[in-house]
């Protein structure tokens, strides 16, 4: 049945109807079939973000595929058939056919080297975290998961306090404020109809969940989040959410948003109240104490907004792990570039002096106080945090127009996105960090 639903699925994407025996080992009318396809993410590749969705289709349907870490690019190696080479097609995805001899002489590459074979068993189920009233912005993981044909629930509130994260396996977070600040919006943005709408949701949210104010809700939310990855859940972050769940983690005993409300400067006790073993990734860091600078805390190294503290873009380069001892960072950093250009973001870096001993970085900017890139385990799930907020927009806008990943099918910035949707699905004998 899984075969089945995998040909249906391939085959409503573009309008045609085949039977089920394509997908296995049976000779096509058309081409041979071979014992697998590689779908190289090398230079070779025409489209490196919807060989994810073609990956993820596959295992989705039960049938095992595998992910070639460090060869050609983070490979994909997947059954033979003429539903797969379609689906492909469709979208625009180079696909190898290799035969067994092929295939041999690629596992005794990988034997030999740094790289790995893993197994993809399980597809995830995706989650978004967004307000169900749109905000005027667009959200990457979003549009990459959309771009790569790869299926996504939204959460919101509502859904994280009710527990229903439990359903997902992987749940995204981007522009929230889980300070419950709005991302001090009202500073630049004061008087613009979307931020009243927003204030006013929130704020209905909060009554109607029993929390008195919209601070309190967002870090019962934020708590049952972390909840969620110490049951096992995948958390991936980037831009607002990553530096402001862990203040809002860290906060149960100060209110950080209360300076803002009144206007008044920040209690000069607040650092000394926070407390950083609730929080995921980060320890010591001073929140903004004028309620007039939008930043939050020194956490972020770039501070955007911060007047006269923002710090020019630069580069950021990705790590070479052992992907035979160390597969999860090896398959986060997956790439056919190892330097990829910065992009800013409300939050858009880490620095270093605010990292907590246990925390892996995947990709910094060399020789500046700051990192890019993040990952780190808590209880039985992980986490990811990724600085900024669209990887081929460097300075993005409210109200600028959405990325055409159309026309940016090869971003390496957009690929360490996928990477993070995909790997939950390895087999967990194989997770070794």
């Amino acid at each position: 049945m899984r075969r089945r639903d995998f040909v249906k699925t391939v085959g409503r994407l573009g309008g045609w109807a085949v039977s089920a025996d394509l997908l296995g080992r049976y000779p096509s009318t058309r081409l041979p079939v071979y014992p697998s396809l590689l779908l190289p993410m090398d230079d070779a590749q025409s489209d490196h973000l919807k060989a994810y969705g073609v990956t993820y289709r596959i295992i989705r349907a039960g049938i095992k595929a595998e992910w070639l870490l460090n060869y050609r690019g983070g490979a994909f190696l997947v059954p033979d058939g003429d539903a797969v080479r379609r689906d492909a097609a469709l979208g625009g995805v180079k696909v190898e056919p290799v035969d067994d001899g092929r295939v041999t002489g690629i596992r005794g590459e990988i034997e030999a080297s740094n790289m790995d074979a893993v197994p993809l068993e399980k597809a995830p189920k995706v989650a978004v975290y967004v307000p169900p009233n749109a905000p005027p912005w667009d959200d990457a993981v979003t549009m990459a998961l959309q771009y790569a044909g790869i299926p996504f629930d939204t959460v919101w509130d509502f859904e994280v306090i009710a527990g229903k994260l439990a359903n997902y396996d992987w749940l995204h977070l981007h522009h929230e404020d889980f300070t419950g600040q709005y991302s001090k919006f009202f500073l630049i943005y004061g008087g613009a109809p979307w931020l009243g709408e927003m204030v006013r949701f929130n704020s209905d949210a909060a009554k109607r969940l029993g929390f008195a104010t919209v601070p309190d809700l967002k870090k019962a939310v934020a708590r049952k989040i972390r909840d969620y990855v110490a049951n096992g859940g995948f958390l991936f972050a980037m831009c607002t959410a990553t530096e402001t769940i862990d203040l809002a983690l860290a906060a149960e005993r100060v209110d950080i948003a209360a300076a803002f409300a009144d206007g008044t400067p920040m209690d000069p006790q607040a650092d000394a109240k926070l407390d950083w073993s609730r929080a995921l990734a980060f320890s010591g860091a001073h929140v903004e104490p004028n309620p007039a600078v939008a930043s939050f805390s020194d956490i972020d190294g770039h501070q955007v907004n911060a007047g006269p503290r923002r710090q020019p873009l630069g580069a950021f380069k990705l790590f070479n792990f052992s992907a035979k001892i160390d597969p999860v960072p090896t398959m986060l950093v997956q790439n056919h570039r190892q330097v990829i250009p910065d992009f800013y973001g409300l939050t858009t870096s880490f620095l270093r002096s605010r990292l907590k001993p246990s925390v892996s970085v995947l990709g910094d900017e060399e020789g500046a106080p700051w990192v890019k890139y993040i990952h780190g385990d808590h209880g039985k799930g992980t986490w990811t945090f990724f600085g900024g907020h669209d990887p081929e927009d460097q300075q993005h806008q409210i109200g600028d127009p959405p990325t055409d990943l159309s026309l940016r099918p090869h971003s390496p910035g957009y690929r360490l996105i996928l990477n993070n949707v995909l790997f939950p699905a390895a087999k967990k004998r194989e997770l070794k960090t």
